[in-house]
This record gives structure tokens, C-alpha cells and sequence, in this order.
């Protein structure tokens, strides 16, 4: 019986999904795998039988995931799952800045009597534009970020856009129509609008800071539901004042931000709608379960994608380990010193990780395995029979 603890409120949808052979427990310690959304854990001690981390969500910042891989810990998250919500929030947000619609709200709130005469006369201060023909810059063209592209084509808008990691899939399924720059820098003169969809690490930090800010054209209007870490906040301030940034949209306020003016701060609702909640449930316990019942992994953020199917041999081996010359040899070597028999096998490395998955054709003790495979490189051992 796998033991799964939930350390934030996660959709019956996707609970439901877990088998017989599962039950979740409130005592963390005790569990095989982790799934959780938001709860930082960077400060949680990690249990020793702790297997798997499954994310709801796409960022990861709250995981300790070098912590996670010394330990052998896999860790999950559900990217493209959540892309949908967030998309429908950055077109919400480019229409409410083009057409004032959060100054103008707040103005009419304050409103006591004769209502529609005061209406009438002072509408114009809020008048803005509209957005067909204006140009859109997309930084980061992953699951979102192609969505937000073809969907403000679709309504009209110039879309140019900036990933030098795009994947295949991605290339796909971006529209043709979407023009392609080899340097962020050539991208900020020509944009009305940029948002930015790139995941949070040590070379986007401070991504937008004074020297982009200033490439850009008078009035542009930015769009931040990446990470608040992603733009330099004091240099955003800076250009609001000056009027470089007509509004600055962002889904993750700070003390700082969050009273200016032209800053338009939406409580980090990117992702929460019912939907979203599910689909990321659902396809963080697919992924938990694989792994945990086959030892396959998808979607994880620090060990290779990696992928045998179903186990229906006599046992499958699982092995993490650090990604060094000779480490596979090293693992079959052992193997055939005991007389375990290979009938298939597949080994994946992901920057200083690897990971090999073997199947078997006799029963093996995993206790006496583990013994014999405590070398140097290798992280972690586990049998599934």
C-alpha cells in the first residue's frame, strides 16, 4: 500500500484517480509521495522513504529540488495543465489596461449621487484604445505562452515572439503568422504589449530591469504572470513614474507594488479556476502513480523523462544516479555478477542526473540489490515486483 500525504487542498477530480492500492495519510513523514500546490517546503524535513513530489502546478520554487535529487526524490510537476486559465487571465488583463477598466471601476465605486450625470461627463478620462492592430510581445513560448500568442491573433493583434528553448511541440502548435526573434532585445522596440511567460532561475532573474525597460517604446504596457523575481520592482517603478510603463499588470503583488497607481495587481489567480485545479490534480497523480507502480517519470523538473511501460516482467530495477562516465556499466556489471538476467532496459540522463530502468526475468531481493549497488554515483535503489 503506497501511503500519498497532501500538504494543500487538492481536487477530489484527482484524488479519485488513486487506486486500492493507495491511501492518503495527514503525517507527512510516513509518505511514499507528496502532492501539494502552493505549501513551501524548503524548510520541511524530507522523510528517508520519501519517494516522489507531485506539484499541481508549473512552478517549483517552493521545492527544495536540489535538496530533492541528493535524496533521490523525484519531483513532478504539471506543465500545460493550468495553461488555459492563465491564458483567459492575460487577455482579460491586455483588454482591462487598454481600456482603463480598473481606474475606471474604482472611480465609479466612489460614486454616491446623481450617478449618470457624473457618468456622462467625466467618461472621457478613461478612454483608452483598442487593442486590434496594437503588437504583442511574448517572452517564453511554452504551453502559455503559445496560447496567449494565437489567441490574441485571433482577435486581431501583431504577434511577435522570443524563446530560444522552444520545444518542438510548441513550434508546432504556434501559429505561422506569430514572427520569431533570435534576441529579446530586438523584440522590446516594436511591442504596445509584452507579457512574459518564462519560468523562474538564476538567468531570468531580473529579466526586465533599466536597460530593457528603456528599449521599450513610451506607453508600453507589461504583463508579469511568470514570477515577481522576473522584473527588476524598482526599476518598474521607475518607469511607471516616468511614464515609460502606461501599466504594469502583474499576478504576484508585493509591499512595494501593490498601492502605485498604474499598477494593476491581480492576487495570483493565474491558475485558480475549478478547471485548472482539476486538470493539475489529475495529472499530478497519473504522474505519481507511474512512477511509483513503474517506475517511469514524465514531467519531472530534476531527473530525465524516462519510460518502459507497463512492469509486467518478473521485477523491474529503478536506479537514480549522478550522470558520470562508466555509471551504467557499473550497474549491469553488478547485476550479471549476480546472475540477474536483463530483458530490457533503458537509461536517460538530464544535465548532472540519470536515471536507468531494467527489467528482469527473475525475482531479486532489493534489500541484498541495494547492498550491492552502494557505490559511489549511485543516488538510489528501488525494485518494483
Amino acid at each position: 500500500m503506497y501511503k500519498i500525504a497532501t500538504l494543500n487542498k487538492i481536487s477530489s477530480k484527482g484524488l479519485e484517480r488513486f487506486s486500492d492500492k493507495y491511501t492518503i495519510v495527514e503525517d507527512s513523514a510516513a509518505a511514499d509521495g507528496i502532492l501539494l500546490r502552493s505549501q513551501d517546503m524548503h524548510n520541511m524535513e524530507l522523510p528517508e522513504n520519501l519517494l516522489a513530489i507531485a506539484r499541481a502546478g508549473a512552478g517549483v520554487n517552493n521545492i527544495p529540488i536540489e535538496k530533492c535529487s541528493e535524496k533521490g526524490i523525484v519531483v513532478f510537476n504539471t506543465p500545460g495543465a493550468n495553461a488555459n486559465a492563465v491564458k483567459e487571465l492575460v487577455l482579460t488583463s491586455i483588454l482591462m489596461s487598454a481600456r482603463n477598466l480598473n481606474s475606471a471601476i474604482a472611480w465609479t465605486k466612489t460614486l454616491t449621487e446623481n450617478v449618470p450625470k457624473t457618468v456622462e461627463k467625466n467618461k472621457s478620462q478613461f478612454a483608452g484604445h483598442e487593442i486590434k492592430g496594437k503588437t504583442l510581445g511574448v517572452i517564453g513560448l511554452g504551453a502559455i505562452g503559445v496560447m496567449v500568442a494565437n489567441a490574441a491573433k485571433d482577435l486581431g493583434m501583431d504577434v511577435i515572439g522570443f524563446d530560444p528553448y522552444m520545444s518542438v511541440q510548441s513550434a508546432h502548435e504556434l501559429s505561422s503568422s506569430v514572427d520569431l526573434y533570435e534576441a529579446l532585445d530586438l523584440i522590446l522596440p516594436k511591442c504596445d504589449y509584452i507579457t512574459i511567460h518564462v519560468p523562474f532561475m538564476e538567468n531570468t532573474k531580473e529579466l526586465i530591469n533599466e536597460k530593457r525597460l528603456n528599449m521599450m517604446k513610451e506607453g508600453v504596457c507589461l504583463l508579469n504572470f511568470s514570477r515577481d523575481q522576473i522584473v527588476n520592482e524598482e526599476d518598474v517603478l521607475k518607469a511607471l513614474d516616468s511614464g515609460k510603463l502606461r501599466k504594469y499588470v502583474t499576478d504576484f503583488p508585493t509591499d512595494k507594488i501593490v498601492c502605485v497607481e498604474d499598477a494593476i495587481c491581480i492576487p495570483h489567480l493565474g491558475a485558480s479556476t475549478e478547471e485548472s485545479e482539476e486538470n493539475c490534480a489529475r495529472m499530478a497523480v497519473d504522474q505519481i502513480m507511474d512512477y511509483l507502480e513503474n517506475g517511469n517519470i514524465t514531467n519531472s523538473v530534476n531527473f530525465p523523462t524516462c519510460n518502459l511501460g507497463v512492469c509486467t516482467s518478473m521485477g523491474r530495477i529503478a536506479v537514480l544516479n549522478q550522470n558520470i562516465p562508466s555509471m551504467l556499466g557499473k550497474i549491469t556489471g553488478i547485476l550479471a555478477e549476480r546472475n540477474i538476467n536483463i530483458s530490457d532496459l533503458l537509461n536517460r540522463s538530464k544535465g548532472d542526473l540519470a536515471y536507468t530502468l531494467i527489467d528482469i526475468d527473475s525475482e531479486v531481493d532489493e534489500e541484498e540489490l541495494k547492498k550491492a549497488l552502494n557505490v559511489k554515483g549511485i543516488i538510489a535503489v528501488r525494485v518494483i515486483q
